[in-house]
């Protein structure tokens, strides 16, 4: 049974790279991150809208570039420090030993990502999962980002699965939501104890973290 986990806000903080130089960003930072992260996420889903692919490297600059024009009191001269920030973020620290475990176990572990190939690259690097990984998938293939159903098919295709056969993680309601249309079954992550939306597509489970996924009966 392949689990197959997002990638950011799952198994990475995207909130690391404003995290590491958040003094030098002042009172703002969070406000910044946040609508970094928001603006990142919107530019998919409005380019896969218009029929339009640009890769989430560049999304992800762009996303940058519009919030330090709607944040002015973070100094633009962070600009590169953020995005070298964001190629190495920190895992959070319950990841490594989850993915180690469901290996220990003896099941196929990937990555299903609107990341570009080279940022998942480097982010898998710096933290350490690597051989935790049976794949890393990235909507390039596609050129397409979530939640289009042409997206988690990667997983099937890849592992030669029907969807019930697998278990997708991810932090984001909408990435479930997704997944669960796709057919998958699907945790999700609630670290920020957000509350539940999207009601007619819930997933099979909600753990505050990623260690309640090792006690589930999926």
């Amino acid at each position: 049974m392949p689990y197959v986990f997002d990638a950011y806000g799952t198994l990475f903080d995207f909130n690391a790279a404003i995290a590491r130089h958040r003094a030098a960003a002042g009172p703002d930072a969070d406000r910044f991150s946040e609508i970094w992260r928001l603006k990142q996420i919107e530019y998919t889903w409005t380019g896969t809208l218009a029929g339009r692919y640009t890769d989430f490297w560049t999304l992800t600059q762009r996303a940058l570039d519009y919030t330090f024009a709607r944040v002015p009191s973070v100094d633009r001269k962070l600009r590169d420090d953020l995005l070298g920030a964001y190629l190495k973020l920190d895992a959070f620290a319950d990841a490594r030993a989850v993915l180690g475990e469901l290996k220990r176990r003896g099941e196929r572990t990937a990555i299903l990502s609107n990341g570009s190939p080279p940022m998942l690259a480097s982010a898998v690097e710096a933290a350490g999962i690597k051989n935790d990984l049976d794949a890393v998938l990235s909507v390039e293939a596609v050129r397409m980002f979530k939640p289009r159903p042409e997206v988690y098919a990667l997983v099937t295709a890849h592992f030669k699965v029907k969807p019930p056969e697998v278990v997708f993680v991810s932090s984001n309601r909408w990435d479930a939501m997704g997944a669960a249309a796709a057919g998958f079954r699907t945790v999700w992550v609630n670290r920020a104890r957000a509350p539940d939306e999207y009601n007619d597509l819930p997933p099979a489970a909600v753990v505050p973290d990623l260690t309640g996924l090792l006690s589930l009966a999926l």
